[in-house]
């Protein structure tokens, strides 16, 4: 006889497959299961109902209890610990784990699915995929301006080209530079000029221009560049924080 079997998806033992197992009489088992109800039915509502059974003279009707594996453990808690009780315990608890395995098995195989399963599969898989989308439609711009960034690896940008290259207005940008400490101008001077730690991580450089006068002297241009790095750095501080909030 299983000890154990499957009833309404749940896994059940009965108080007469206790008794045998236990060498006790069936009339004190499931009179122990009514002595202590309230406590097994903290784990569920205990079953009882009429079972068949076979004696010499014929079949049989019997009343049994039907129970959960915490319903059937408390019970045996209840029973005197003698040597036989202790073996259909450890037989017991095996056999509900062993079961609760093959379940677990027979789930996970496709064939096993069942229509309504398979359909919450499906509905759970098309969620999935267009929350990928949304988040793919999310990405996009950053990795425009990223692949931008990277078509300049081996370069620099002006100020007002690095502006479009992240899509932000070029004034807006000027005040992240100067609120970020990345440009500066002296004191009565034109020039935006990088602060020179920003120069030393390669965040940002000086491309200086020589122009002859009609003189015959020099004049040198400075002008503030920024680097693919520094770019890279820069989108990576606007997705964080958004152009309207950064200069609010």
């Amino acid at each position: 006889m299983n000890i154990v079997t499957l009833s309404s998806d749940q896994l059940v033992t009965t108080t007469f497959a206790i008794a045998e197992g236990t060498n006790n009489d069936h009339a004190s088992v499931i009179k122990l299961a009514r002595t202590y109800l309230v406590d097994l039915e903290e784990f569920g509502r205990v079953g009882f109902q009429i079972a068949p059974f076979e004696t010499a003279g014929g079949v049989q009707q019997r009343e049994i209890a039907v129970l959960n594996e915490q319903q059937s453990t408390l019970l045996m808690t209840y029973m005197r610990n003698n040597e036989v009780v202790r073996e259909f315990k450890k037989r017991l608890v095996k056999e509900f784990w062993a079961m609760s395995q093959k379940m677990r098995q027979q789930a996970q195989n496709p064939a096993n699915l069942s229509r309504l399963q398979l359909l919450e599969m499906a509905m759970q898989a098309e969620q999935e995929r267009m929350l990928l989308e949304n988040k793919v439609e999310e990405l996009s711009p950053k990795a425009d301006a990223l692949d931008r960034i990277a078509t300049h690896s081996n370069g620099s940008f002006c100020v007002r080209d690095a502006a479009k290259t992240l899509q932000i207005q070029e004034k807006k940008f000027k005040q992240l530079l100067f609120a970020e400490k990345w440009l500066y101008r002296r004191p009565m001077g034109a020039e935006l000029l990088a602060y020179s730690d920003k120069l030393q991580s390669g965040l940002m450089e000086h491309k200086i221009t020589k122009v002859d006068k009609d003189d015959g002297s020099e004049r040198i241009f400075t002008q503030a560049r920024i680097t693919a790095k520094g770019l890279a750095k820069l989108s990576k501080m606007l997705a964080a924080n958004r152009p309207d909030q950064l200069f609010a």
